[in-house]
């Protein structure tokens, strides 16, 4: 039978839930369903956070995982848009269409993997169609794999919240992961002017060789000041970040222009007073994560047409060592996705 990683609950005395190789029976599309094989998985910091009891609404026993890319081996009903034997990708999350604002009924939204919207850690996963997309052409089975998530997250936090365009200054903040990486490219393709922040200088200098402009260690003392020698004094219009925390402060006032956007889609560093700053200097502070099926098409557009290719860090070979990638996240040593390719009994 087919294997599948799935979320197995511990002992409450244990810390950790469990990422746990089973075997399932190959699953069996219903009406408007595609039944997709499963080439290669990418993993997110969402697996690490469910597995340490740090996420909401987990539900124990179902398929971790948000990304994959495979190919269709069977269609329950016509399509006009898929056929057997396409490379697809799978929409990383159910139940948000088009509404710009956000899901259209929350209690029927669900990202996949441990919760109730099943996950693509798996040698074959059922999906609906209408959730169900080429992969770009230009992209190997390793780059499509690591696209979904991450390349959704930072296509509305860049354009439908931050409204980038050309010209503009752009900060991106903690580069390095999945989404960061992705908000660089993106913004740089659109002719903005991207700079980044990291506490490693190597991760800063590879930045470049992604469209950033230049950046600055944030753990060096008057790190604001540096940065802003990069654009001449001049501040910046949108902030990407995915971090909060005390620095957020000195980002808003000192960093970002007046009437500028924060963006932010994470919470890694903890929280921060906001006190007045943001109404005094006329700031917009946007709240953000994931994105719609609309969106998710058109970040698949926006990636084909600027031929942009998701930054891979490691592959693993084989499903079975899907709980060592975990760790591998954990040890936070990557630059961009970690990526778990899926072998099959021929």
């Amino acid at each position: 039978m087919p294997t599948a990683v799935i979320l197995e609950e511990t002992d409450a005395s244990v810390k950790h839930h469990n990422a746990k190789l089973v075997q399932v029976p190959r699953p069996v599309p219903k009406a408007n369903e595609a039944l997709i094989k499963i080439d290669a998985v990418a993993l997110n910091h969402r697996e690490l956070w469910i597995i340490e009891n740090n996420y909401p609404k987990i539900e124990f026993g179902s398929v971790l995982g948000s990304d994959s890319v495979g190919r269709i081996v069977e269609l329950n009903g016509e399509s006009s848009r898929l056929q057997v034997g396409d490379r697809v990708l799978i929409m990383p999350s159910h139940g948000w269409v088009s509404n710009p604002r956000g899901p259209e009924a929350e209690g029927n939204y669900a990202i996949r993997g441990g919760s109730k919207a099943q996950g693509v850690f798996a040698q074959y996963s059922v999906n609906d169609q209408a959730d169900v997309f080429k992969a770009p052409a230009h992209l190997t089975d390793v780059e499509a794999a690591g696209l979904s998530l991450s390349g959704l997250t930072a296509y509305r936090a860049v354009f439908t919240k931050g409204q980038v365009t050309k010209g503009q200054n752009v900060l991106v903040t903690g580069i390095g992961g999945g989404v960061a990486l992705f908000a660089l490219q993106y913004a740089a393709a659109a002719g903005a002017n991207v700079y980044v922040t990291s506490s490693s200088d190597s991760k800063i200098e590879r930045a470049l060789q992604y469209g950033a402009a230049g950046g600055v260690n944030y753990r060096q003392d008057n790190w604001d000041e540096e940065l802003l020698k990069l654009t001449n004094g001049q501040k910046f219009d949108v902030v990407i970040d995915s971090a909060n925390g005390p620095g957020t402060v000195t980002i808003l006032s000192k960093v970002l222009g007046l009437g500028g956007v924060f963006v932010s889609f994470g919470q890694t560093a903890g929280s921060f007073e906001l006190g007045r700053i943001y109404f005094v200097r006329h700031i917009e502070i946007r709240g953000t994560t994931m994105g719609s099926r609309a969106e998710y098409e058109k970040m698949l557009e926006f990636v084909e047409e600027h031929q942009i290719r998701p930054v891979v860090g490691d592959v693993f070979e084989g499903i079975e060592n899907v709980p060592e990638a975990i760790q591998h996240l954990r040890d936070a040593k990557h630059f961009g996705k970690v990526v778990v390719t899926v072998q099959h009994e021929a």
